[in-house]
């Protein structure tokens, strides 16, 4: 008996001897000329891409390569798991580069949108908090002075996002370092991403700035850098230990352990409260550092006291968000990548930390583990 197809065997559903009935498949077989490279759209993109459409695919395989392909469907079912939809592209295989099941990155060329012109933003000048999208305005036009600033983002295109509301052409925002600047508003007891009721909302800090008005995207300015609080060395490998036993705590949550969870959580406020705030001579640093560590505490506790991993992913956003701040005002002489997942905590958003550059996601685990991306690196 002879295939009706030519290619690669993939999989033999028969063994020699066996008895077929007709009808019954006996092997699959694929024509791997060419292949499908299927991408994951988020469900707020969905609308930048249409059928025919130029894809740029690279992969970790070949990295000096980059291949072409356009887009032959568009999945017209929603993953409500993942809240994506599938995007397939064509991809010539004739060399056989490509194996089914490997990764590959793909960047969309003349992406649509719905507007001639637009206001974008580097990614890096946004801080999401819940349902909130922040940036620090500049609002003194002779000094460092900024202003945190809601905003509402429209879709994301490569690196920048689309600016719905919230800002106009001319307007200068900080576009590095706004973690900093945001831990600066925190110290002077002033609004910020953790502490929105306060009674002043000008955080003054010098950051990285600049708004090309032609363009309308926001560029880095390599002028004024922004400065830590002087910590001792021995405060800082202090902090960094603790910084060591979070790691442990984010490894659990990416294998799913909630038990280990609990008992890494244990470590990591005994661990905390080894830290010696005599350290810090200075009034508002020690200040600072004692806010911060009251709401580490209350939150590495909240996790340890509960075996539902659901709940302990809620207040290690929470630890996170926290021990952000102490790393980015205090240094702990290491870089620290800090990670985002847009679809963690119910499509809201999420953060944590990492000693490596690499995404593994503590939110989804095993469900999810790539998802996710670098949105800044604290040296």
């Amino acid at each position: 008996m002879y295939a009706t197809v030519y290619g690669t065997v993939t999989e033999k559903l028969v063994e020699q001897g066996d008895y077929v009935k007709q009808g019954q498949p006996l092997l699959k077989i694929a024509n791997l000329n060419t292949v499908w490279g299927n991408f994951d759209v988020y469900e707020n993109q969905i609308d930048l891409f249409k059928k025919g459409q130029e894809v740029i695919v690279s992969t970790k395989a070949y990295p000096n390569k980059e291949f072409k392909g356009k887009v032959a469907f568009i999945d017209p079912v929603l993953n409500s798991r993942t809240r994506t939809v599938t995007l397939r592209v064509v991809l010539d295989n004739e060399n056989n580069l490509f194996k089914p099941g490997m990764f590959i990155e793909g960047h969309i060329l003349g992406a649509i949108t719905s507007k001639e012109h637009v206001l974008t933003i580097p990614s890096s000048a946004v801080l999401w908090t819940g349902e909130r999208s922040v940036v620090y305005l500049k609002t003194h036009p002779d000094q460092p002075v900024f202003e945190m600033q809601e905003i509402v983002l429209g879709h994301q295109v490569g690196n920048d996002y689309e600016v719905v509301e919230g800002l106009f052409v001319g307007n200068e925002i900080v576009t590095n370092g706004t973690f900093t600047v945001d831990a600066a508003a925190q110290l002077h007891g002033k609004k910020s991403m953790m502490n929105n009721k306060s009674e002043q909302s000008t955080p003054e800090q010098e950051g990285h700035l600049g708004m090309e008005e032609t363009t309308s995207r926001t560029k880095e300015n390599p002028s004024n850098k922004n400065e830590r609080i002087v910590a001792s060395k021995d405060f800082q490998a202090q902090l960094k230990a603790v910084f060591y036993q979070y790691i442990q705590l984010k490894d659990a949550l990416v294998k799913d352990d909630s038990k280990k969870v609990q008992a890494e959580s244990k470590r990591l406020l005994a661990q905390l409260l080894r830290v010696d705030m005599e350290q810090l001579t200075n009034q508002d640093a020690h200040s600072h550092w004692m806010d911060l560590e009251k709401e580490m505490k209350t939150s590495i506790t909240s996790i340890s006291k509960t075996r539902q991993i659901k709940t302990q992913r809620e207040y290690f956003k929470i630890l996170s968000s926290y021990l952000s701040i102490a790393i980015e005002v205090f240094g702990i002489n290491e870089k620290v990548y800090h990670q985002f997942c847009p679809m963690a905590d119910n499509n809201k958003g999420a953060y944590w930390l990492s000693k490596e550059k690499k995404v593994i996601n503590p939110y989804f685990g095993k469900a999810m583990l790539t998802c996710g991306e670098v949105k800044q690196v604290i040296e």
